[in-house]
């Protein structure tokens, strides 16, 4: 008879959990506590990371890092970040049309110009005493013209800044009319004297004059307490008188050097043109050349006498010129960039 084996008591459970267990609780609490030690190391980091590099030394190491609810917010990067300076930019200027409708800013400077729509098929630019005039056609958006506006922006720039340098220039040019005021005359600078002695107005030089003091004088025949305006009248005809003794024996010479003859000569006050010949041989000479020295009064003459021969502005022409006026170009650069005084 096969005797059965008895079966193994199992052994009671252990309250106790023993080393094991432990052990493998230390190792969750490691790795959750080096799981929260790295959480918090990368939000630190992140949070204290500059969005963009300073020109600065980097600073100390900073404090620790406040609660997480009492954090900044942390300043957010723009998504276009704005173009540097050019090297040498001047300082932002304002540059605004006394009829000003419209404004935009070139290149950080405030542009106030004045818009002008018309039958034009294009947009046009003009820069003149008042500023930047903007013409064009009716049809056309105004984001098209201040996309125009934008891509012609140095040139506008440079002429507005040219034009207030200019205007400067005028205001400074100004002619205060009293005893003692001064104004060019052939290139040099006369001094205006009030003498009632004078008859008329007489003008006198200096030899011994010392190194930049003014050698002439002109002498006005009016007493201390003259005006303004009588000041003037009596300078601008004397300066009158002056040019057309001038220009006559300018014209003389040049004629005869050209082998032209000239029917009549004029004096003109146009705003706009030195002078002017037409076909019958009239010509027609600013009087305000008379403040220029006497080589740029020559390259106007010659300039006007050789259309006589050549009605145009043709290589012909020019040749025609130069062939008394070797050197035309300076004096046309001195007319171009001189600033007369202004008399009113």
């Amino acid at each position: 008879m096969r005797s059965r084996r008895r079966p193994r008591p199992r052994p009671a459970a252990r309250t106790d959990p023993g080393p094991g267990a432990a052990r493998r609780r230390r190792q969750r609490l490691y790795f959750a506590a080096m799981a929260r030690g790295k959480a918090s190391f990368l939000e630190s980091l992140q949070l204290s990371l500059p969005l963009f590099a300073p020109d600065v030394p980097e600073p100390p190491a900073p404090a620790p890092l406040l609660p997480r609810a009492t954090l900044p917010p942390a300043p957010v990067a723009s998504a276009t970040p704005p173009e540097p300076e050019p090297r040498g930019a001047l300082s932002p200027v304002v540059f605004r049309h006394p009829r000003a409708s419209r404004e935009l800013r070139l290149d950080g400077h405030l542009v106030a110009y004045e818009l002008k729509r018309s039958k034009r098929r294009s947009i046009g630019f003009v820069v003149g005493p008042d500023g930047l005039s903007v013409s064009a056609p009716r049809w056309v958006g105004q984001a098209e013209i201040e996309s125009a506006l934008r891509e012609k922006g140095g040139w506008i720039l440079r002429k507005l800044a040219e034009q207030a340098e200019r205007n400067k220039r005028l205001q400074q040019a100004r002619v205060e009319w009293r005893d003692g005021t001064s104004l060019p005359f052939l290139g040099e600078t006369v001094i205006v004297v009030l003498d009632p002695r004078a008859t008329g107005a007489v003008l006198n030089s200096a030899a011994d004059a010392l190194p930049g003091v003014p050698r002439l004088t002109l002498h006005v025949g009016l007493p201390q307490h003259a005006t303004p305006e009588q000041i003037r009248d009596a300078v601008q005809a004397w300066l009158q008188r002056q040019a057309r003794r001038i220009f006559e024996e300018r014209c003389q010479h040049f004629a005869q050097r050209l082998g032209v003859s000239y029917r009549r000569l004029a004096l003109s006050s146009a705003q706009t043109r030195w002078g002017s010949a037409s076909a019958d041989g009239s010509i027609r000479l600013n009087w305000r050349l008379i403040h220029f020295a006497l080589p740029t009064i020559d390259y106007v003459v010659a300039h006007e006498l050789a259309h006589l021969r050549e009605m145009n502005h043709s290589p012909r022409f020019w040749d025609v010129v130069r062939s008394v006026m070797p050197d035309y170009e300076q004096a046309r650069g001195t007319l171009r960039d001189s600033v007369l005084p202004v008399l009113d």
